[in-house]
């Protein structure tokens, strides 16, 4: 779900606008069908589609300082993964 909202979402709702703005059109009694303008329509969706990679990268905080325990065996048992403090 976040995937979606963080890169499909943008990529989509230009179109998705546009699709609104054409039926209003038409629902309104607007003469003729609209030319689409597919350059814009993804050019835009794919500025949105950058922004939240932007967002991230500029607001995401600092990188984890913990070390990762990878899973292992202990005494016969399985010790599941964890992460910890760096020395």
């Amino acid at each position: 779900m976040k995937q979606f909202l963080e890169i499909g979402l943008p990529l989509i709702l230009p179109t998705l606008i546009y699709v609104c703005y054409v039926l209003l059109a038409r629902a309104r009694g607007a003469a003729g069908q609209p030319e689409v303008p597919w350059f814009w329509l993804a050019g835009a969706g794919g500025l949105l589609a950058i922004v939240p990679f932007v967002a991230v990268a500029l607001l995401g905080g600092a990188p984890p300082t913990d070390r990762y325990q990878a899973p292992h065996l202990e005494n016969g048992k399985i010790v599941p993964g964890q992460f910890q403090p760096a020395n």
